[in-house]
Protein backbone atom coordinates (compact mmCIF):
# COMPACT_ATOMS: atom_id res chain seq x y z
CA UNK A 1 0.00 0.00 0.00
CA UNK A 2 1.07 3.46 -0.78
CA UNK A 3 1.75 5.31 2.71
CA UNK A 4 1.49 8.89 2.20
CA UNK A 5 -0.68 11.00 0.06
CA UNK A 6 2.61 13.29 -0.44
CA UNK A 7 3.42 15.07 -3.55
CA UNK A 8 6.52 15.15 -5.58
CA UNK A 9 9.42 17.18 -3.68
CA UNK A 10 10.19 20.22 -5.30
CA UNK A 11 13.61 21.24 -5.19
CA UNK A 12 15.07 22.92 -2.44
CA UNK A 13 18.19 25.24 -4.12
CA UNK A 14 17.43 28.52 -5.14
CA UNK A 15 15.66 29.53 -8.19
CA UNK A 16 18.41 31.27 -9.70
CA UNK A 17 17.23 29.51 -12.93
CA UNK A 18 13.90 30.18 -13.86
CA UNK A 19 13.57 27.45 -16.26
CA UNK A 20 15.23 24.56 -13.76
CA UNK A 21 13.58 21.45 -12.65
CA UNK A 22 9.98 20.28 -13.66
CA UNK A 23 7.00 22.13 -14.43
CA UNK A 24 5.60 20.92 -10.96
CA UNK A 25 8.87 21.57 -9.09
CA UNK A 26 9.16 25.73 -10.40
CA UNK A 27 5.31 25.94 -9.22
CA UNK A 28 5.64 24.16 -5.89
CA UNK A 29 8.92 27.05 -5.81
CA UNK A 30 6.21 29.53 -5.65
CA UNK A 31 3.64 28.20 -3.55
CA UNK A 32 6.33 27.42 -0.93
CA UNK A 33 7.63 31.23 -1.29
CA UNK A 34 3.73 32.35 -0.58
CA UNK A 35 3.59 30.20 2.81
CA UNK A 36 0.85 28.18 1.52
CA UNK A 37 2.63 24.56 2.58
CA UNK A 38 2.67 25.75 6.49
CA UNK A 39 0.45 24.61 9.19
CA UNK A 40 -2.52 26.07 10.25
CA UNK A 41 -2.89 24.89 14.03
CA UNK A 42 -5.47 27.28 15.23
CA UNK A 43 -7.68 26.86 12.17
CA UNK A 44 -8.32 23.36 12.49
CA UNK A 45 -8.29 23.98 16.56
CA UNK A 46 -11.75 25.96 15.65
CA UNK A 47 -13.06 23.61 13.05
CA UNK A 48 -12.62 20.27 14.95
CA UNK A 49 -13.98 22.30 18.21
CA UNK A 50 -17.00 23.93 16.16
CA UNK A 51 -17.82 19.64 14.65
CA UNK A 52 -17.19 18.66 17.97
CA UNK A 53 -19.81 20.94 19.29
CA UNK A 54 -22.29 20.27 16.28
CA UNK A 55 -22.08 16.59 17.04
CA UNK A 56 -22.67 16.50 20.23
CA UNK A 57 -25.52 19.39 19.94
CA UNK A 58 -27.10 17.16 17.66
CA UNK A 59 -26.78 14.15 20.24
CA UNK A 60 -28.24 15.99 22.95
CA UNK A 61 -30.96 16.94 21.00
CA UNK A 62 -31.84 13.48 19.99
CA UNK A 63 -32.15 12.63 23.83
CA UNK A 64 -33.61 15.31 24.65
CA UNK A 65 -36.58 15.33 22.09
CA UNK A 66 -37.23 11.61 22.63
CA UNK A 67 -40.34 9.94 21.22
CA UNK A 68 -41.11 12.48 18.31
CA UNK A 69 -41.38 13.01 15.09
CA UNK A 70 -38.99 15.93 15.36
CA UNK A 71 -36.42 13.32 15.64
CA UNK A 72 -36.18 13.44 11.09
CA UNK A 73 -35.12 17.14 11.88
CA UNK A 74 -32.33 15.82 14.07
CA UNK A 75 -31.95 13.01 11.65
CA UNK A 76 -31.09 15.36 8.77
CA UNK A 77 -28.89 17.32 11.12
CA UNK A 78 -26.54 14.77 12.29
CA UNK A 79 -26.47 13.82 8.37
CA UNK A 80 -24.94 17.08 7.71
CA UNK A 81 -22.50 17.05 10.67
CA UNK A 82 -21.27 13.27 9.77
CA UNK A 83 -20.35 14.84 6.40
CA UNK A 84 -18.37 17.24 8.11
CA UNK A 85 -16.86 14.87 10.16
CA UNK A 86 -15.62 12.82 7.32
CA UNK A 87 -13.87 15.91 5.71
CA UNK A 88 -12.23 16.34 9.12
CA UNK A 89 -11.41 12.94 8.63
CA UNK A 90 -10.04 13.29 5.19
CA UNK A 91 -7.96 16.33 6.33
CA UNK A 92 -5.89 14.21 9.19
CA UNK A 93 -5.45 11.45 6.44
CA UNK A 94 -4.01 13.74 4.53
CA UNK A 95 -1.18 15.33 7.31
CA UNK A 96 -2.91 19.18 6.79
CA UNK A 97 -3.51 19.37 10.69
CA UNK A 98 -0.88 17.11 12.10
CA UNK A 99 2.70 16.88 10.07
CA UNK A 100 3.25 13.27 11.70
CA UNK A 101 2.19 10.15 10.88
CA UNK A 102 1.37 9.00 14.34
CA UNK A 103 -0.90 11.78 15.62
CA UNK A 104 -2.40 11.42 12.22
CA UNK A 105 -3.56 8.39 11.72
CA UNK A 106 -4.84 8.19 15.57
CA UNK A 107 -6.93 11.26 15.14
CA UNK A 108 -7.59 10.21 12.12
CA UNK A 109 -9.32 6.71 13.18
CA UNK A 110 -11.10 8.11 16.04
CA UNK A 111 -13.22 10.54 13.64
CA UNK A 112 -12.95 8.21 10.99
CA UNK A 113 -13.79 5.02 12.70
CA UNK A 114 -15.46 5.93 15.93
CA UNK A 115 -16.88 9.06 15.01
CA UNK A 116 -18.32 8.04 11.88
CA UNK A 117 -17.85 4.33 11.48
CA UNK A 118 -16.17 4.70 8.34
CA UNK A 119 -12.72 2.43 8.25
CA UNK A 120 -9.65 5.32 8.23
CA UNK A 121 -7.53 2.60 6.88
CA UNK A 122 -9.68 0.94 4.11
CA UNK A 123 -10.17 4.69 2.67
CA UNK A 124 -6.72 5.65 2.91
CA UNK A 125 -6.01 2.74 0.60
CA UNK A 126 -8.35 3.59 -1.76
CA UNK A 127 -7.84 7.14 -1.84
CA UNK A 128 -4.16 6.58 -2.24
CA UNK A 129 -4.40 5.05 -4.77
CA UNK A 130 -7.23 8.15 -6.66
CA UNK A 131 -4.47 10.82 -5.34
CA UNK A 132 -1.81 8.87 -7.25
CA UNK A 133 -3.59 8.44 -10.94
CA UNK A 134 -6.98 10.45 -10.82
CA UNK A 135 -9.34 9.03 -13.15
CA UNK A 136 -7.67 6.23 -14.87
CA UNK A 137 -9.80 3.31 -15.32
CA UNK A 138 -6.95 0.52 -14.62
CA UNK A 139 -5.73 2.30 -11.72
CA UNK A 140 -8.04 4.51 -9.65
CA UNK A 141 -10.66 2.52 -7.56
CA UNK A 142 -12.85 5.75 -8.28
CA UNK A 143 -13.47 5.26 -11.60
CA UNK A 144 -13.84 1.27 -11.41
CA UNK A 145 -16.82 -0.52 -12.59
CA UNK A 146 -19.33 -1.53 -10.44
CA UNK A 147 -22.99 -0.64 -9.80
CA UNK A 148 -22.61 2.43 -12.04
CA UNK A 149 -20.11 2.48 -15.28
CA UNK A 150 -17.73 5.65 -15.80
CA UNK A 151 -17.14 4.99 -19.79
CA UNK A 152 -18.55 3.99 -22.84
CA UNK A 153 -15.95 1.09 -23.02
CA UNK A 154 -16.99 -0.02 -19.22
CA UNK A 155 -20.61 0.04 -20.21
CA UNK A 156 -20.18 -1.98 -23.07
CA UNK A 157 -18.76 -5.03 -20.77
CA UNK A 158 -21.27 -4.21 -18.41
CA UNK A 159 -23.70 -6.96 -18.00
CA UNK A 160 -26.91 -7.66 -14.82
CA UNK A 161 -27.67 -4.85 -12.02
CA UNK A 162 -24.40 -2.39 -13.75
CA UNK A 163 -25.95 -3.10 -17.05
CA UNK A 164 -29.64 -2.69 -16.38
CA UNK A 165 -28.56 0.69 -13.67
CA UNK A 166 -25.61 2.27 -16.42
CA UNK A 167 -28.44 2.85 -18.98
CA UNK A 168 -30.36 5.48 -16.61
CA UNK A 169 -27.48 6.19 -14.25
CA UNK A 170 -27.54 9.69 -14.80
CA UNK A 171 -31.09 10.00 -13.49
CA UNK A 172 -30.68 7.39 -10.66
CA UNK A 173 -27.23 9.01 -9.66
CA UNK A 174 -28.91 10.70 -6.46
CA UNK A 175 -31.20 8.71 -5.66
CA UNK A 176 -28.47 5.99 -5.43
CA UNK A 177 -26.28 8.43 -2.95
CA UNK A 178 -28.64 7.93 -0.41
CA UNK A 179 -27.17 4.67 0.01
CA UNK A 180 -23.57 5.82 -0.39
CA UNK A 181 -23.65 6.13 3.81
CA UNK A 182 -24.97 2.43 3.48
CA UNK A 183 -22.47 1.76 1.23
CA UNK A 184 -19.64 3.15 3.40
CA UNK A 185 -20.10 1.24 6.29
CA UNK A 186 -20.22 -2.01 4.95
CA UNK A 187 -16.90 -1.39 2.92
CA UNK A 188 -15.43 -0.75 6.07
CA UNK A 189 -16.45 -3.79 8.12
CA UNK A 190 -15.61 -6.07 4.73
CA UNK A 191 -12.16 -4.39 4.67
CA UNK A 192 -11.36 -5.70 7.93
CA UNK A 193 -10.45 -8.98 5.99
CA UNK A 194 -8.46 -7.58 3.54
CA UNK A 195 -4.34 -8.08 3.88
CA UNK A 196 -3.50 -4.42 3.62
CA UNK A 197 -5.23 -3.25 6.83
CA UNK A 198 -3.13 -2.34 9.30
CA UNK A 199 -4.29 -2.42 12.88
CA UNK A 200 -7.59 -4.62 11.79
CA UNK A 201 -8.36 -5.05 15.79
CA UNK A 202 -7.78 -1.72 16.89
CA UNK A 203 -10.16 -0.41 13.22
CA UNK A 204 -12.45 -3.14 14.11
CA UNK A 205 -13.06 -2.79 17.46
CA UNK A 206 -13.77 0.60 16.95
CA UNK A 207 -16.14 0.54 14.27
CA UNK A 208 -18.57 -2.52 16.28
CA UNK A 209 -18.69 0.37 18.98
CA UNK A 210 -19.47 3.12 16.91
CA UNK A 211 -22.07 0.65 15.31
CA UNK A 212 -23.13 -1.28 18.74
CA UNK A 213 -23.51 2.68 20.22
CA UNK A 214 -25.54 4.40 17.36
CA UNK A 215 -28.05 1.40 16.87
CA UNK A 216 -28.18 1.05 21.30
CA UNK A 217 -29.40 5.13 21.30
CA UNK A 218 -31.77 4.25 18.49
CA UNK A 219 -33.61 1.64 19.52
CA UNK A 220 -33.34 2.38 23.06
CA UNK A 221 -35.00 6.07 22.41
CA UNK A 222 -37.19 5.08 20.16
CA UNK A 223 -40.20 2.88 19.00
CA UNK A 224 -38.68 0.46 16.55
CA UNK A 225 -40.21 2.05 13.03
CA UNK A 226 -39.08 5.73 14.46
CA UNK A 227 -35.67 4.43 14.52
CA UNK A 228 -35.51 3.07 11.08
CA UNK A 229 -37.35 6.09 10.11
CA UNK A 230 -34.54 7.91 11.65
CA UNK A 231 -31.98 5.77 10.21
CA UNK A 232 -32.45 5.90 7.05
CA UNK A 233 -33.07 9.69 6.89
CA UNK A 234 -29.48 10.06 8.49
CA UNK A 235 -27.35 7.96 6.10
CA UNK A 236 -29.36 9.27 2.92
CA UNK A 237 -28.74 12.89 4.16
CA UNK A 238 -25.10 11.51 4.80
CA UNK A 239 -24.49 10.15 1.47
CA UNK A 240 -26.15 12.84 -0.41
CA UNK A 241 -24.15 15.64 1.52
CA UNK A 242 -20.97 13.45 0.70
CA UNK A 243 -21.96 12.12 -3.15
CA UNK A 244 -22.95 16.15 -3.45
CA UNK A 245 -19.16 17.41 -2.32
CA UNK A 246 -16.73 14.26 -4.24
CA UNK A 247 -19.22 13.83 -7.68
CA UNK A 248 -18.12 17.29 -8.74
CA UNK A 249 -14.64 16.94 -8.49
CA UNK A 250 -13.66 14.19 -11.43
CA UNK A 251 -16.65 12.92 -12.94
CA UNK A 252 -16.64 14.18 -16.46
CA UNK A 253 -13.32 15.14 -16.80
CA UNK A 254 -10.93 13.38 -19.02
CA UNK A 255 -10.14 9.87 -18.12
CA UNK A 256 -6.55 7.66 -18.97
CA UNK A 257 -6.10 4.34 -19.88
CA UNK A 258 -3.33 1.98 -20.53
CA UNK A 259 -0.20 3.56 -20.25
CA UNK A 260 -1.19 7.40 -20.21
CA UNK A 261 0.84 8.84 -17.86
CA UNK A 262 1.64 12.26 -18.40
CA UNK A 263 3.60 14.39 -15.98
CA UNK A 264 2.45 14.67 -12.29
CA UNK A 265 1.60 18.44 -13.12
CA UNK A 266 -0.84 17.91 -16.31
CA UNK A 267 -2.34 14.28 -14.57
CA UNK A 268 -3.54 16.01 -11.60
CA UNK A 269 -4.54 19.70 -13.15
CA UNK A 270 -6.31 17.79 -16.56
CA UNK A 271 -8.49 15.68 -14.68
CA UNK A 272 -9.70 17.83 -11.67
CA UNK A 273 -12.25 19.86 -11.70
CA UNK A 274 -12.94 23.26 -9.47
CA UNK A 275 -16.25 24.67 -8.27
CA UNK A 276 -16.04 28.32 -7.78
CA UNK A 277 -17.96 29.97 -4.44
CA UNK A 278 -17.73 32.07 -1.89
CA UNK A 279 -16.12 31.22 2.02
CA UNK A 280 -19.20 29.39 2.47
CA UNK A 281 -18.57 27.40 -0.30
CA UNK A 282 -15.34 26.19 1.04
CA UNK A 283 -16.88 25.35 4.16
CA UNK A 284 -19.67 23.08 2.85
CA UNK A 285 -17.40 21.43 0.23
CA UNK A 286 -14.64 21.37 2.62
CA UNK A 287 -12.01 23.16 0.76
CA UNK A 288 -12.64 20.52 -1.92
CA UNK A 289 -14.01 22.89 -4.24
CA UNK A 290 -10.42 23.70 -4.99
CA UNK A 291 -9.92 20.38 -6.28
CA UNK A 292 -6.85 21.43 -8.72
CA UNK A 293 -5.13 22.52 -5.87
CA UNK A 294 -5.30 19.65 -3.28
CA UNK A 295 -4.50 17.31 -5.61
CA UNK A 296 -1.15 19.14 -6.81
CA UNK A 297 -0.37 19.66 -3.15
CA UNK A 298 -2.49 16.86 -0.78
CA UNK A 299 -0.67 18.12 2.64
CA UNK A 300 -1.74 21.99 1.91
CA UNK A 301 -3.95 22.97 4.88
CA UNK A 302 -7.19 23.57 3.39
CA UNK A 303 -7.93 27.23 4.31
CA UNK A 304 -4.69 27.74 2.20
CA UNK A 305 -6.32 26.31 -1.04
CA UNK A 306 -8.18 29.13 -2.28
CA UNK A 307 -4.92 31.39 -2.38
CA UNK A 308 -3.14 28.78 -3.99
CA UNK A 309 -6.02 28.63 -6.79
CA UNK A 310 -4.65 32.40 -8.18
CA UNK A 311 -0.58 31.25 -7.79
CA UNK A 312 -2.18 27.64 -10.00
CA UNK A 313 -4.52 29.31 -12.61
CA UNK A 314 -1.87 31.63 -13.73
CA UNK A 315 0.92 29.36 -13.74
CA UNK A 316 -1.14 26.98 -15.79
CA UNK A 317 -2.43 29.81 -18.39
CA UNK A 318 1.86 30.50 -18.52
CA UNK A 319 1.93 26.58 -19.67
CA UNK A 320 -1.09 26.63 -21.86
CA UNK A 321 -2.30 23.71 -19.27
CA UNK A 322 -6.05 23.88 -19.73
CA UNK A 323 -7.70 24.80 -15.89
CA UNK A 324 -11.41 23.95 -15.76
CA UNK A 325 -13.66 25.76 -13.01
CA UNK A 326 -17.64 25.86 -12.80
CA UNK A 327 -20.48 26.72 -10.37
CA UNK A 328 -21.40 24.12 -8.10
CA UNK A 329 -24.88 23.38 -10.25
CA UNK A 330 -23.00 23.46 -13.23
CA UNK A 331 -20.53 21.01 -11.73
CA UNK A 332 -23.30 18.92 -11.08
CA UNK A 333 -24.72 19.22 -14.28
CA UNK A 334 -21.35 18.02 -16.40
CA UNK A 335 -20.62 15.42 -14.36
CA UNK A 336 -24.71 14.16 -14.98
CA UNK A 337 -24.38 14.68 -18.80
CA UNK A 338 -21.12 12.79 -18.59
CA UNK A 339 -22.78 10.01 -16.84
CA UNK A 340 -25.36 9.95 -19.10
CA UNK A 341 -23.57 9.97 -22.62
CA UNK A 342 -20.90 7.09 -21.33
CA UNK A 343 -24.09 4.87 -20.83
CA UNK A 344 -24.94 5.26 -24.63
CA UNK A 345 -23.83 1.77 -25.48
CA UNK A 346 -26.06 -0.13 -23.26
CA UNK A 347 -29.59 1.90 -24.38
CA UNK A 348 -28.40 0.98 -27.62
CA UNK A 349 -28.06 -1.86 -27.16
CA UNK A 350 -31.27 -2.79 -25.60
CA UNK A 351 -33.20 -0.78 -28.65
CA UNK A 352 -30.80 -2.87 -31.28
CA UNK A 353 -32.92 -6.25 -30.92
CA UNK A 354 -36.32 -4.25 -31.59
CA UNK A 355 -35.08 -2.07 -34.50
CA UNK A 356 -33.40 -5.70 -36.31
Amino acid sequence: MTTAFAEPPASSAPDAEPHRGSDFARLSRRIADAGLLRRRPGYYTVRLTLVGLALSAGWTAFFALGESWWQLAVAAFLGLVFGQLALAAHDLAHRQVFSGRRASETAGRIVGNLGVGMSYGWWMNKHTRHHANPNHEELDPDVAPDILVWSRDQARAAKGLPGFIGRHQAALFFPLLTLEGFNLHVSSVRALRQPHMKRRLLEGALLFAHLAGYLAALFAVLPAGMAVAFLFLHQAVFGVYLGSIFAPNHKGMPTLTGDDRPDFLRRQVLTSRNVTGSRLTDVALGGLNHQIEHHLFPSMPSPHLRRARVIVREYCAELGIPYHETGLVASWREALRHLHEVGAPLREERRSPASS
